[in-house]
């Protein structure tokens, strides 16, 4: 009998061990997987005009400021796997916009980061001028997190302004469609994996017991992603054609 009992726990165990292997996997590679049909949307139609790039800034803040703050407070390993993944699929979108602007651009003016001119801020022409940025932005993270990493305020300063940029994720998208009255060139399907995996995220959170900044920015992302999807539902007039 004991060794009956010794056996379902045994068996249980495994499949929790399992669940739980597969739950990371997700939240490792769920994060990129939004960002496959807005891809498609874009190489489709040829034009980027309808994804706010600023997506990508945010993503690329968030996600370089998460690394950091794993190096002053180590949480989970899967979070930290989550932005490198994360971090390279938004260089991956930002080439593909790149590369269609400057195949559409009927102007030979170039926007380059050197330029200094606020106004074409992460407007650049060249893909190059993007990752120069995040270079920048990595090597001063870097700095400072060297000099102040012994401060467990600062630690927990630099993981909440990682979470508040990613709870913002959407929030470009958002005003972007605002402005033009539209939801043309964004994939629908894009922003329906975001409150999937947002709902999934959050709830591993919660079950994992992050720190608390994790959940709370995935509840804020919930709520944008449902704003997004209620301006589909207010700005198209078929929103069947949009979903297929």
């Amino acid at each position: 009998m004991d060794e009956e009992v010794v056996l379902q726990e045994e068996d249980l165990e495994g499949s929790w061990t399992l669940l739980s292997s597969l739950a990371s996997c997700i939240m490792v590679f769920g994060g990129a997987l939004p960002y496959v049909p807005q891809y498609q949307e874009i190489q489709k139609s040829s034009n980027s005009e309808g994804f706010s790039t600023r997506v990508c800034l945010v993503l690329l803040i968030a996600n370089i400021l998460r690394i950091f703050f794993w190096i002053g407070k180590q949480f989970e390993l899967t979070l930290l796997l989550q932005s490198v993944v994360m971090i390279i699929t938004m260089f991956a979108m930002l080439h593909l916009c790149c590369t269609v602007q400057n195949t559409n651009r009927v102007s030979t003016k170039q926007h380059r980061l050197s330029d200094l001119d606020f106004r074409y801020f992460w407007k650049w022409s060249a893909f190059e001028d993007y990752l120069l940025f995040c270079f920048g932005f990595t090597v001063l993270c870097a700095v400072i997190t060297l000099l102040l990493l012994d401060s467990a305020v600062f630690v927990e300063t630099l993981g909440s302004l990682a979470v508040m940029f990613e709870a913002m994720l959407g929030l470009p998208q958002l005003l972007q469609n605002f402005q033009n009255h539209s939801t043309k060139g964004m994939s629908v399907k894009m922003v329906l994996l975001w409150t999937a995996g947002d709902v999934f995220k959050t709830t591993y959170f919660v079950m994992n017991e992050s720190p608390t900044q994790f959940w709370v920015c995935g509840l804020v992302q919930i709520l944008i992603d449902v704003a997004i999807l209620l301006q589909v539902l207010f700005f198209s007039q078929d929103t069947r054609v949009k979903l297929g």
